[in-house]
């Protein structure tokens, strides 16, 4: 299982929010400095979130995220706000981002999500983000029709093969993982599924690997200490 240390960034500085709420911000440093610091515990990918470019700021962290990519030397997945090819295109081949997440394009404009699997393939992830049985959108403002399942099945079909499963009711609260609803997902669609969203100790590492999760992200949670990371990286390994 690959363990994706989070970085969320938001007006140039490593934040986390609480329930997707960027009232509810707390501030840990620059993006360099966070991935540098999980970097030397041993990260091997690490997950990045452009806030701004989900509230559809595009710009704010451009300098930021270049500067962030280039003094760092592991893969990295990088999302939020990507809603054109030519943003995963800036992503890929000129940042060079390993793996680029959409969420609510997939929704509001599936046929983005056709270009961008079309040319890059297993390089795009599905970002589904889950309320109430749906997939939310537009940096959780919004509530679609769809369910998680119908969007990881329709990404399949076009080629990609990873989604991105968070609970929104969980996220950054520390209440633990929704690992069955996570599991359900992985079997049903029979996709890699990284889980996200209230991992808050060790035991949700276990869980989440004693059902052959592909991949978990982790943010709050070691950020507050409440999950040491370099332990989870080496359980996650072995």
């Amino acid at each position: 299982m690959i363990i994706f240390p989070a970085i969320d960034v938001l007006d140039n500085k490593a934040v986390r929010l609480l329930y997707g709420d960027r009232n509810k911000c707390t501030i840990y440093g620059t993006p360099a400095e966070v991935a540098k610091r999980w970097v030397d515990l041993g990260a091997e990918y690490l997950h990045i979130v452009d806030l701004n470019g989900a509230f559809g700021e595009p710009e704010v962290n451009r300098d930021t995220l270049k500067e962030l990519l280039a003094i760092i030397n592991i893969p990295m997945q990088l999302g939020g706000g990507v809603r054109s090819i030519d943003k995963v295109k800036y992503y890929i081949d000129e940042l060079g981002a390993t793996r680029v997440i959409i969420g609510t394009t997939a929704v509001k404009n599936p046929e983005v999500l056709v270009q961008c699997a079309e040319v890059y393939g297993n390089k795009i992830v599905c970002g589904i983000d889950a309320k109430d049985g749906k997939v939310a959108i537009k940096g959780w403002q919004e509530t679609s029709s769809i369910t998680p399942l119908e969007l990881a099945l329709y990404s399949k079909k076009l080629g990609v093969d990873t989604v991105l499963y968070t609970d929104i009711s969980r996220d950054g609260a520390l209440t633990g993982v929704n690992i069955e609803a996570t599991y359900s997902l992985q079997e049903q669609a029979q996709m890699n599924v990284i889980a996200s969203g209230g991992i808050a100790k060790m035991s949700d590492i276990i869980g989440l690997k004693k059902k052959n999760i592909y991949g978990a992200i982790t943010g709050k949670a070691i950020y507050s200490g409440s999950l040491d990371l370099a332990e989870a990286l080496e359980l996650a390994r072995g």
